[in-house]
């Protein structure tokens, strides 16, 4: 297994060589806005895709998302069908194309993904973005806008393979926009010429009145349970899959099986979680809580985000 200091020595040769232009960027027609992170999931990409979308959306702004499709069985380019399957396209495009309900293309090679997204949609530059998700390590692809999320056990993470850092926190100095909770110590970010946007998490609880056995198959699964009990809930077990984790027979056997220890309970796990289930749902019924973000002071984030796009690709054209 490769070790820390020859992984670190890997990224920092990759990043020199797109840095010095030995390894360039393909840039697409359409503006790219990359949401991505420096460590491996758990940031909360794909709520904040959704959040993203919706705004730039109200603005009049289309977006399409283009995402690697993380765990899918398949190959080359492919737009997402929301009644497809996990193993066709991935959780979490599937995920973003039932909630966001705009085109979502998966590709190894982003791309070929956006091309294919240009060319399948149309339409004005002007009215529409791709939005690039978990597009930070992506650098074979121009992007005129980076947002990178972050989080509060980043800061004392160590890199891959000892700890969860995809890069060290020297490279947010690549960042337009830093991402963190409303509670995080900015004195504790590394220096750089980024913005910081904070955002509230939370999840949507519908009226129950019965105990909750909560299970879920996410990065971070204690925030989920810390959630639902914030929210007063009576969570008398949780259960932990590992994340990206497609359900089975045997994990319908197992979660029946907390049932009968707690007569009267309710299943509740994450919308993700049910994308995985397939026909498994039906047998448990599990109540999917949507996990949202919310981005403070909004209006004056997208205003400046799409003044500084406006003004890069203005740059680009001149040249």
């Amino acid at each position: 297994m490769i070790g820390a200091s020859m992984y670190r020595s890997v990224v920092a040769v990759r990043n020199y060589c797109f840095d010095h232009e030995i390894l360039r960027a393909r840039r697409l027609s359409w503006s790219v806005i990359s949401v991505g992170n420096i460590s491996v999931g758990g940031s909360g990409k794909t709520p904040f895709v959704i959040m993203l979308g919706e705004l730039l959306r109200q603005r009049g702004i289309e977006a399409d998302v283009l995402s690697r499709g993380y765990r899918r069985a398949t190959t080359g380019v492919l737009r997402v069908d929301p009644d497809g399957s996990p193993e066709q396209f991935g959780d979490e495009p599937m995920l973003i194309a039932r909630k966001l309900g705009c085109p979502v293309f998966v590709g190894e090679d982003r791309f070929d993904a956006g091309l294919e997204a240009e060319q399948t949609i149309g339409g004005e530059q002007a009215d529409r973005v791709h939005l690039l998700d978990d597009g930070f390590q992506h650098r074979q692809l121009h992007r005129d806008f980076e947002i990178v999320l972050l989080n509060q056990e980043d800061l004392s993470d160590r890199l891959l393979p000892a700890g969860r850092l995809r890069e060290p926190l020297s490279a947010l100095r690549r960042a337009d926009v830093v991402v963190v909770d409303q509670d995080f110590p900015t004195d504790q970010l590394p220096r750089g010429d980024f913005q910081v946007w904070r955002i509230e998490r939370d999840v949507v609880i519908p009226e129950l009145n019965q105990p909750v056995i909560a299970f879920c198959g996410i990065a971070r699964p204690q925030r989920f349970f810390s959630a639902l009990r914030k929210h007063g809930l009576d969570v008398r077990e949780e259960i932990v899959f590992r994340d990206h984790h497609r359900y089975t027979s045997d994990d319908v056997a197992r979660l029946t099986a907390a049932k009968a220890r707690h007569p009267g309970s309710q299943f509740m796990t994450t919308e993700k979680d049910v994308v995985n289930f397939g026909s498994c749902t039906t047998e448990l019924k599990p109540i999917a809580v949507p996990l949202e973000s919310r981005l403070l002071n909004a209006d004056e984030a997208l205003d400046s985000m799409l003044a500084q796009i406006s003004e890069r690709r203005k740059n680009t054209t001149d040249e």
